[in-house]
């Protein structure tokens, strides 16, 4: 992401120079920063004290915060970088910040290090209707992938492109490729998740990017926008696809009632997939039901209200794949020598 690297008698030390995921700021008072490195291994869970070289440019950003924080969960912009910022009092009455780097690239797919047979697989899924739910932890990429897939599926096919964010992160409003248009919408700090998501639905969009359910009635929308010709892309934070289909069901149940929650999850999910980001790459396990087909074997246990059966239904969709791509491999001549 940055360089890791400050070499000395180059000037002043910019915060850009420091390799970070997550910056923690103490901002009631001068205080020691802390920061986690962006290195996936068996330290990314490690955090450090920022270098002593850094401390003067991480005080300067603290003093912008101090007193001026309206929306504990918002984005801040710093030296030409953008940042998602969180906000929290903690027990002993110090308030800190937790800044995470926003890249401002918005990814395509193969920008995304999947293998090119799981980025041809799903792309296809911006043909259809319904809903891809992207599961994961904290800090494995969820939002990245989402916006790849948006960002993929209106540049291939175009249409109106809505995002309903808290905050915003992305910058993707205005004309995606040719013939696509992406309206990007923040939500207010005390604004429902729904009444913007219900207002969007009235532009017609072809393509609905949720940045997390956090609601019943957000789950309530994202699932009847799911069945009514959109393409809804939503991310949760879950272990599991089961526990993220357990999850949105249990959320939009306290809105809808159980059954209905259930139906529509089952008539409206067209991908579901979890992701985890390790030294090489994004780690993805994924499901998609089969268009069109009401008896298809996923739809049925979500019916029914027994997700938790569809691990064997997802092992068995990875391997089917991975065996068309090798013999897809193995099919092609080889290559001339010149």
């Amino acid at each position: 992401m940055f360089d890791e690297t400050v070499k000395k008698n180059q000037g002043p030390v910019k915060l850009s120079d420091l390799s970070f995921m997550d910056l923690y700021l103490r901002i009631d008072q001068p205080g020691q920063a802390r920061y986690r490195t962006p290195v996936r291994d068996h330290t990314n869970n490690w955090t450090r004290p920022v270098p002593p070289e850094y401390m003067e440019e991480v005080e300067k950003v603290a003093s912008l915060l101090r007193g001026q924080i309206e929306n504990p969960d918002t984005s801040f912009e710093y030296g030409g970088q953008r940042f998602r910022l969180s906000y929290q009092r903690l027990a002993n009455s110090e308030d800190w910040v937790c800044l995470r780097y926003i890249n401002t690239k918005v990814p395509r797919l193969e920008d995304l290090s999947f293998a090119p047979h799981i980025c041809t697989h799903l792309r296809r899924l911006g043909t259809r209707d319904g809903l891809i739910v992207i599961s994961g932890a904290t800090g494995q990429g969820k939002t990245t992938t989402a916006f790849g897939l948006l960002n993929d599926f209106m540049v291939a096919f175009g249409g109106v492109g809505i995002t309903v964010e808290d905050p915003v992160e992305y910058a993707l409003g205005g004309a995606v490729g040719e013939y696509g248009y992406c309206y990007q919408v923040q939500v207010n700090k005390d604004e429902d998740w729904a009444s913007p998501l219900k207002r969007a639905l009235r532009w017609t969009p072809r393509f609905l990017l949720v940045g997390e359910v956090r609601s019943p009635r957000a789950a309530e929308q994202i699932l009847r926008a799911s069945t009514t010709g959109h393409l809804v892309i939503t991310t949760i934070h879950a272990g599991s696809i089961e526990e993220s289909l357990m999850g949105l069901v249990h959320l939009a149940e306290q809105a809808m009632g159980a059954s209905t929650a259930n139906f529509l999850l089952a008539q409206g999910l067209t991908g579901a997939m979890h992701q985890t980001l390790n030294t090489s790459g994004p780690f993805l396990r994924y499901i998609v039901t089969e268009e069109g087909n009401n008896g298809d074997p996923i739809r049925a246990l979500i019916r029914e209200n027994r997700v938790g059966m569809i691990n064997s239904y997802i092992d068995k969709q990875i391997a089917r794949m991975n065996t068309i791509q090798s013999n897809n491999t193995l099919s092609k001549p080889p290559k001339k020598a010149y």
